[in-house]
């Protein structure tokens, strides 16, 4: 790996700034889902098991620059107290006399009170960087911005990933930088404007592009096909068809619908039918691919050894039209369980359409970073991890 790690720094007697996500929801000021929380418990623990004092760093909401009650991460240190089973000392002016002085885990305030931190003012990195010895980047869902708090520190101090950074980064260069092959990524969504660096991306890297969702009605209107109401960006479709060509040219198979469900209206329940994807009814909307269509990307699937996986094929909010993401997220689950299968997700709609299928504990992995998780699909430099690149 590239990147140096928590394995490879000496933190005996060493404070350690540890820059952590944990932007979780709160309702009534107590935390309702821990999940981030428990991500960085073994980053944590490890940091303390080699002698070192964790100093958490994270932002929380969208403060604006500015102070608010709402959005301090007070209310977040009970939840992070009983998720680590362990006393967390909050400070909300820290100085490095302060920080000296407390013993165990130091949760500061919410980094984003002042502007300097999205602005990665000089004045700030290096005010964070006087705090502490060592700096660890446990925030790989911050990493696509360059804040003092993710990027500025780095060039202060000696820099390494925290556990869940080193299994995010493992996990996307085994997926797109060194996978085994064939190579499948499959790409939802509502919109191909959203995702054109991406297709752009995977078209060089991949074997075979699964493309569903909304975007899919745009690449087969591209075709000439009618798709009725659908949601579909009819100005794009000289650009599918770049895409397909590029495709084409560098031996990348694409995936479209063949069969589609069809319905009048959006809504639970909604009368619908199963169509070919040339035959879609005028005023009928294309929310799901069909049985067929799902065979294929089964077929896929089974006869690929890596997966990376961004978005759904169907409407899959409401029943039916979710029935074409859980077949295709069961089989990569199945084979993923099996061993047969490297599978990544991550991105948008995606975590929540695989936990409704019940398939997200069988990938292999399952990242919650969002854009940063994007960013590094479309082959950009993300500012956070490239600060802990080994010289």
């Amino acid at each position: 790996m590239r990147w140096t790690t928590l394995d490879d720094m000496d933190l005996q007697g060493k404070v350690v700034l540890t820059r952590v996500d944990i932007n979780v929801p709160v309702e009534d000021g107590r935390v309702t889902d821990a999940t981030r929380i428990e991500r960085i418990k073994p980053t944590i623990d490890d940091i303390l098991a080699k002698g070192g004092k964790p100093v958490l760093m994270a932002h929380f909401g969208r403060p604006k620059g500015q102070p608010d009650p709402a959005m301090s991460l007070r209310l977040v240190q009970p939840a992070l107290q009983d998720v680590l089973g362990r006393d967390v000392t909050f400070l909300e002016r820290p100085d490095q006399a302060t920080i000296d002085a407390t013993a165990g885990v130091i949760l500061l305030e919410n980094t984003r009170f002042t502007p300097q931190e999205t602005e990665n003012a000089p004045e700030m990195a290096q005010f964070l960087a006087s705090l502490g010895d060592v700096y660890c980047n446990d925030a790989f869902s911050a990493a696509h911005r360059a804040h003092a708090s993710t990027e500025g520190v780095a060039h202060h101090l000696p820099s390494c990933a925290g556990r869940l950074m080193a299994q995010e980064l493992g996990a996307l260069e085994a997926a797109l930088e060194s996978p085994e092959r064939p190579v499948v990524a499959v790409v939802g969504g509502a919109k191909v404007s959203t995702k054109l660096d991406l297709l752009g991306n995977l078209i060089a890297k991949v074997d075979t592009l699964v493309i569903g969702g909304g975007m899919a009605n745009t690449f087969l209107a591209a075709q000439g096909l009618d798709v009725g109401k659908s949601l579909c960006e009819h100005d794009l479709a000289a650009t599918a068809r770049e895409i397909m060509d590029r495709a084409a040219a560098g031996g990348c198979t694409i995936l479209l619908p063949t069969d589609v469900v069809v319905a009048r209206e959006f809504k639970a329940g909604a009368a619908h039918e199963v169509v070919p994807a040339a035959a879609c009814p005028g005023d009928a909307m294309i929310l799901d691919a069909g049985p067929e269509s799902v065979r294929a990307v089964i077929a896929a699937l089974e006869g690929a050894k890596t997966l990376v996986w961004n978005g759904p094929l169907g409407a899959f909010e409401i029943a039916p039209f979710d029935a074409a993401t859980n077949a295709a997220a069961a089989r990569a689950a199945e084979l993923s369980r099996a061993g047969t299968l490297v599978s990544v997700a991550g991105g948008g709609d995606t975590v929540a359409a695989l936990n409704k299928a019940g398939a997200a504990g069988d990938f292999s992995y399952v990242s919650t970073a969002g854009g940063a998780f994007l960013e590094w699909m479309e082959g950009r430099t993300l500012p956070g991890v490239a600060a802990l690149e080994r010289a």
